[in-house]
Protein backbone atom coordinates (compact mmCIF):
# COMPACT_ATOMS: atom_id res chain seq x y z
CA UNK A 1 0.00 0.00 0.00
CA UNK A 2 1.31 3.55 -0.56
CA UNK A 3 -0.26 6.59 1.13
CA UNK A 4 -1.12 9.67 -1.63
CA UNK A 5 1.26 12.61 -0.73
CA UNK A 6 -0.51 15.81 1.07
CA UNK A 7 -0.66 19.11 -0.69
CA UNK A 8 1.98 21.39 -0.63
CA UNK A 9 0.75 23.96 1.73
CA UNK A 10 -0.60 22.08 4.64
CA UNK A 11 -2.56 23.28 7.24
CA UNK A 12 -2.47 22.02 11.04
CA UNK A 13 -4.99 19.43 12.00
CA UNK A 14 -6.41 18.69 15.02
CA UNK A 15 -7.21 15.05 15.36
CA UNK A 16 -10.70 14.66 15.96
CA UNK A 17 -13.00 11.97 18.16
CA UNK A 18 -12.33 9.27 15.99
CA UNK A 19 -8.73 9.65 16.01
CA UNK A 20 -9.11 9.67 19.47
CA UNK A 21 -11.07 6.57 19.81
CA UNK A 22 -8.64 4.32 17.31
CA UNK A 23 -5.64 5.78 19.28
CA UNK A 24 -7.57 4.64 22.61
CA UNK A 25 -7.94 1.34 20.40
CA UNK A 26 -3.90 0.71 19.68
CA UNK A 27 -2.99 1.85 23.26
CA UNK A 28 -4.84 -1.03 25.05
CA UNK A 29 -3.61 -3.86 22.44
CA UNK A 30 -0.33 -2.37 23.30
CA UNK A 31 -0.66 -3.09 26.82
CA UNK A 32 -2.37 -6.21 26.04
CA UNK A 33 0.68 -7.42 24.07
CA UNK A 34 3.28 -6.06 26.53
CA UNK A 35 2.08 -7.42 29.36
CA UNK A 36 1.77 -10.79 27.53
CA UNK A 37 5.03 -10.64 25.88
CA UNK A 38 6.95 -8.12 28.06
CA UNK A 39 9.55 -6.27 26.48
CA UNK A 40 12.88 -7.38 24.58
CA UNK A 41 11.57 -8.93 21.55
CA UNK A 42 12.23 -7.62 18.10
CA UNK A 43 10.33 -4.52 16.50
CA UNK A 44 8.87 -6.91 13.85
CA UNK A 45 7.43 -9.62 16.31
CA UNK A 46 5.58 -6.91 17.85
CA UNK A 47 4.47 -5.07 14.62
CA UNK A 48 3.13 -8.37 13.59
CA UNK A 49 1.20 -9.22 16.99
CA UNK A 50 0.04 -5.78 17.07
CA UNK A 51 -1.55 -5.79 13.39
CA UNK A 52 -2.90 -9.16 14.39
CA UNK A 53 -4.43 -7.47 17.22
CA UNK A 54 -5.94 -4.94 16.15
CA UNK A 55 -7.59 -6.92 12.96
CA UNK A 56 -9.16 -9.24 15.72
CA UNK A 57 -10.62 -5.38 17.06
CA UNK A 58 -11.82 -4.31 13.57
CA UNK A 59 -9.26 -2.75 12.52
CA UNK A 60 -8.04 -2.54 8.81
CA UNK A 61 -3.96 -2.71 9.18
CA UNK A 62 -1.49 -2.04 6.58
CA UNK A 63 1.60 -3.06 7.84
CA UNK A 64 4.98 -0.91 5.77
CA UNK A 65 2.84 1.36 3.92
CA UNK A 66 5.04 3.75 1.73
CA UNK A 67 4.82 6.88 2.31
CA UNK A 68 6.94 8.15 -1.09
CA UNK A 69 8.97 11.93 -1.45
CA UNK A 70 7.06 14.32 -4.09
CA UNK A 71 10.23 15.98 -5.77
CA UNK A 72 9.27 18.06 -9.08
CA UNK A 73 5.95 16.43 -9.26
CA UNK A 74 7.48 13.46 -9.49
CA UNK A 75 6.77 10.56 -6.36
CA UNK A 76 9.06 8.32 -5.33
CA UNK A 77 8.40 5.32 -3.30
CA UNK A 78 11.81 5.01 -1.93
CA UNK A 79 11.02 7.48 0.86
CA UNK A 80 10.17 5.95 3.63
CA UNK A 81 7.80 2.86 4.89
CA UNK A 82 5.83 3.03 8.29
CA UNK A 83 4.67 0.62 10.33
CA UNK A 84 1.58 0.50 10.93
CA UNK A 85 -1.43 2.43 9.13
CA UNK A 86 -4.48 1.61 10.82
CA UNK A 87 -7.74 2.41 9.22
CA UNK A 88 -5.69 4.64 7.20
CA UNK A 89 -6.05 7.49 9.60
CA UNK A 90 -3.50 6.51 12.38
CA UNK A 91 0.29 5.78 12.06
CA UNK A 92 1.88 3.34 14.57
CA UNK A 93 5.50 3.61 14.39
CA UNK A 94 7.26 0.81 16.87
CA UNK A 95 10.25 0.40 18.92
CA UNK A 96 12.02 -1.98 20.95
CA UNK A 97 14.80 -0.18 22.36
CA UNK A 98 16.34 0.93 25.79
CA UNK A 99 15.60 5.20 25.11
CA UNK A 100 13.61 6.86 22.77
CA UNK A 101 15.53 9.63 21.30
CA UNK A 102 14.47 12.95 19.90
CA UNK A 103 15.45 11.69 16.53
CA UNK A 104 12.29 8.88 16.60
CA UNK A 105 10.03 11.49 17.28
CA UNK A 106 11.29 13.59 14.05
CA UNK A 107 11.20 10.65 12.50
CA UNK A 108 7.21 9.99 12.87
CA UNK A 109 6.67 13.92 12.66
CA UNK A 110 8.23 13.28 8.88
CA UNK A 111 5.76 10.82 7.90
CA UNK A 112 2.77 13.10 9.63
CA UNK A 113 4.04 15.51 7.53
CA UNK A 114 4.29 13.78 4.11
CA UNK A 115 1.31 11.97 4.33
CA UNK A 116 -0.72 14.55 5.81
CA UNK A 117 -2.52 12.06 8.58
CA UNK A 118 -3.37 14.35 11.75
CA UNK A 119 -2.17 11.60 14.35
CA UNK A 120 0.76 9.02 15.24
CA UNK A 121 1.92 6.76 18.24
CA UNK A 122 5.11 5.74 18.57
CA UNK A 123 5.29 2.84 20.72
CA UNK A 124 8.40 1.60 22.53
CA UNK A 125 7.65 -1.94 23.10
CA UNK A 126 11.22 -2.12 25.26
CA UNK A 127 9.88 -0.07 28.02
CA UNK A 128 9.55 -1.66 31.19
CA UNK A 129 6.23 -0.16 31.92
CA UNK A 130 4.48 0.10 28.56
CA UNK A 131 2.53 3.38 29.44
CA UNK A 132 6.00 5.67 29.82
CA UNK A 133 6.62 3.99 26.19
CA UNK A 134 3.92 5.30 24.46
CA UNK A 135 4.12 9.06 22.68
CA UNK A 136 1.42 10.86 20.85
CA UNK A 137 1.96 12.51 18.50
CA UNK A 138 0.23 15.75 16.65
CA UNK A 139 1.39 17.78 14.05
CA UNK A 140 4.28 19.19 15.81
CA UNK A 141 3.02 18.63 19.37
CA UNK A 142 4.60 15.64 21.29
CA UNK A 143 2.99 14.26 24.09
CA UNK A 144 3.71 11.73 26.47
CA UNK A 145 1.04 9.27 27.09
Amino acid sequence: MMIEPHAKTPRRQEPGEEDDRLAALVVDACVKIHQQLGPGLLESVYERVLAHELETRGCAVSRQAAIPITYEGMAFEEGFRIDLLVNRQLIVELKSIEVVHPVHKKQLLTYLRLSGLKLGLLVNFGEALMKTGIHRIINNRVERI
